[in-house]
């Protein structure tokens, strides 16, 4: 029996006056429950805004409840995995809420991975259907056959949900900054989301009965180890970050001014997922969905002429926004809040962002094992902290030392934390479950952190060698799997460097037997079997890796070492 350690619990007396301690999670129900008491609350409301056209509560539940009649229909149900693969266009969040409603388990799934990290996320989740944006079929007809647990393939076009046609759905692509490249998929597996979405409303909504402690997502992480795992988030993980969330915001359903929420971060991140999508779903809402925010000039051209109110993002966006010449354009007069993370903002960058918005950046703390918010700074912070904040109501953190022992206040340690929010453990991966959990219940996130004497958290490093690409984790395994198959290739070890535009880059280390392979030869090696982001963007020809006595490489050493 696991020892039940009592936890100071300093920040509750610095907590803003109104804030519970503790959220009350016995009645907060499933992700089904705020989806169908939001959908008749604010059906006439605006729930999304996408390419310059709006769907109302009433539409898009709708359209969710076709695409869990679908599914129902053809035989998935309570407990199949169903993987979505899609920007931040209309037919991701309907899907997600679809596949929720007919009682099965998201996998999310990053639209940009190659046809090996598809396959392997696919394979490991034991996913039965695949909604894809039709921009990446031709990674899915090329990993198809690598993916025998897959029986179905939707394909959703852009300007699907939104009657965009013709002239329209070429801008749409255009906007995200990619044509649709030619694929082919068997046509006994594969179907169009429109023609899923009339099949469905001619079908009665699935009668599934889905308790709080089923799983709604299985959300793939690297976790502490870099080994690629999905944190297993039930319906009551993502309904108590959401109430946490709503009470530290004050969020509230009957606010005469519904908040209009940017959502440039994608949904298949935990981080946009919870924060932005369901949070503002929960209160009635608009998520202004953002297909592409790497597009800086249409980003800010769709703020420059669009009502907003609130916004979050990561360190590199906030940068990207400052520096834009045409940021003077966009209206920041209706912005209540901003929220930062996915990881550390700088100074410089929350300094220059309050300068030209006169909003302080609230700086927040997650994982995808915590469904994400541990911690963050409160509403009405006049300057930005430097800090993660506090524990959100209801959760526990501790600052525990190598030997498990709770450590005192300025002394950097482990950062554990114990609340509803934190995960049921890793799929398919018991072993690795109890490597992350105390004996007393508290997940080892795997991050050194200090805590001040009125409970504020601060991040002082990382505990393993993940590499933080943009909000985005890079872990150094993966990478030196896919550089060792090239053929000049003798070893390689992966570490991170500081990035001013990514916060950090992926640098590759390699002892070639080809002194003639050049690094472009490498870069285009590794593209091939990495998302974008993981690629390495400075590759260090050395003559051997410095090694243990064992013969473990030293990263550490390497990260050390010169770039240049």
């Amino acid at each position: 029996m696991a020892e039940n350690r009592s936890v100071e619990r300093p920040w509750l007396s610095a907590y803003p006056p109104g804030i519970p301690h503790d959220i009350q999670t016995d009645a907060l129900g499933t992700v089904i429950d705020l989806f169908d008491r939001s959908v008749l609350r604010f059906a006439e409301r605006p729930a999304l805004t996408c390419f310059g056209a709006t769907l109302r509560y009433r539409e898009v539940g709708v359209a969710a409840q076709a695409v869990a009649a679908w599914l129902a229909a053809h035989g998935f149900g309570r407990g199949d995995r169903i993987a979505v693969m899609m920007p931040n266009v209309p037919a991701c969040p309907v899907t997600l809420l679809g596949v929720l409603v007919a009682g099965c388990t998201v996998v999310n799934v990053n639209p940009l991975y190659t046809p090996r990290e598809l396959a392997a996320q696919l394979n490991d989740s034991g996913a039965r259907v695949l909604f894809v944006l039709e921009n990446f079929g031709h990674t899915v007809e090329k990993a198809l056959s690598e993916m025998p647990s897959l029986e179905r393939v939707v394909v959703a076009g852009p300007g699907d949900l939104l009657g965009l046609k013709g002239r329209i759905v070429n801008t749409v692509s255009r906007r995200l900054k990619k044509a649709v490249p030619p694929f082919s998929l068997p046509s006994a597996r594969m179907m169009r989301f429109e023609a899923v979405l009339k099949a469905g409303r001619r079908l009665e909504r699935p009668a599934i009965t889905v308790e709080p402690g089923d799983l709604a997502f299985l959300q793939y992480t690297g976790g502490t180890t870099g080994i690629a795992k999905a944190a297993m988030l039930t319906h009551a993980n993502i309904m108590a970050n959401v109430e946490q969330g709503r009470v530290w915001f004050r969020g509230s359903e009957d606010d005469p001014d519904p908040k209009v929420a940017v959502t440039a971060l994608p949904l298949y991140h935990i981080f946009a997922l919870t924060a932005c999508f369901f949070f503002f779903f929960r209160i009635g809402g608009c998520c202004l969905l953002i297909p592409n925010p790497r597009d800086i000039d249409g980003f800010v051209k769709t703020l420059s002429r669009t009502r907003f109110t609130n916004l979050a993002g990561v360190n590199t966006l906030f940068n990207a926004l400052n520096n834009h010449p045409k940021i003077a354009s966009v209206d920041w007069s209706q912005l209540k809040y901003v929220v930062g993370g996915g990881m550390a903002v700088q100074s410089s960058v929350a300094a220059r962002w309050k300068a030209i918005t006169g909003q302080t950046i609230l700086e927040g703390y997650g994982l995808s094992e915590t469904s994400p918010v541990v911690s963050a700074n409160p509403l009405g912070l006049k300057d930005w902290s430097g800090t993660i904040g506090f524990p959100l109501p209801s959760t526990d953190v501790s600052i525990r030392g190598a030997d498990g022992s709770t450590l005192p206040y300025g002394v950097p340690g482990e950062l554990c934390v114990r609340g509803p929010q934190v995960m049921a453990g890793y799929w398919n991966r018991p072993e690795e479950t109890r490597a992350a959990m105390t004996e007393d219940g508290f997940f080892r996130t795997g991050d050194v952190a200090v805590m001040t004497p009125d409970g504020q958290l601060r991040i002082v490093d990382r505990m393993k060698d993940m590499i933080l690409v943009s909000g985005f984790n890079v872990y150094p395994n993966e990478v030196e799997d896919v550089l060792a198959t090239h053929p000049a290739v003798v070893e390689c070890a992966v570490v991170g460097a500081p990035c001013e535009e990514s916060g950090e880059m992926v640098v590759a280390h390699v002892v070639l037997r080809d002194a003639a392979c050049s690094h472009d030869a490498l870069r285009a090696h590794a593209r091939a079997g990495l998302t974008g982001y993981k690629v390495p963007r400075k590759f260090v020809v050395q003559q051997a890796l410095p090694k243990t006595n064992v013969g473990k490489v030293l990263r550490r050493a390497l990260r050390d070492a010169p770039t240049a």
